[in-house]
């Protein structure tokens, strides 16, 4: 379905979604038509679904990067789940998986006593393990 230089499209926009058609031509060996075309088609078959930034959240005061494992012992999780819509600010992503845990949570905090004050909270409705990233 995607040919080689589909793929080398697609792997310069992962690195720079904000190259222009000309550029990224010039890297693929096409013109910026030629490439544009082919972007279009990678987004309209779904490959492409959009494009993004990435934030370097230290330097936006959020330095605590958590891994929570969530451990439920019940099936019914909407109390969880409005925990963490109460607690948006912090919350990056919340990944239902299988295996060990029933939730893989992660969070950004601007110190450990915010990371704590939302540990507290959460301990009312799960149990849970906690990983600090390092790097």
């Amino acid at each position: 379905m995607l040919d080689p230089t589909d793929r080398l499209i697609i792997e310069a926009l992962q690195a720079n979604s904000r190259i222009t058609m000309k550029e990224l031509g010039a890297h693929v060996h096409l013109t910026g038509q030629a490439t544009a075309t082919r972007v279009k088609k990678l987004e309209d078959l779904g490959i492409i679904e959009g494009y993004t930034i990435r934030v370097n959240e230290d330097k936006l005061g959020l330095p605590v990067h958590a891994m929570i494992t969530i451990f439920t012992s019940s099936t019914f999780h909407d109390p969880y789940l409005l925990f963490l819509e109460e607690h948006r600010p912090y919350v990056r992503n919340n990944y239902k998986v299988s295996g060990d845990g029933c939730y893989v949570l992660e969070c950004r905090f601007p110190s450990n006593q915010e990371l704590n004050a939302f540990l507290d909270g959460l301990s009312k409705y799960v149990n849970y393990k906690l990983s600090i990233v390092i790097n």
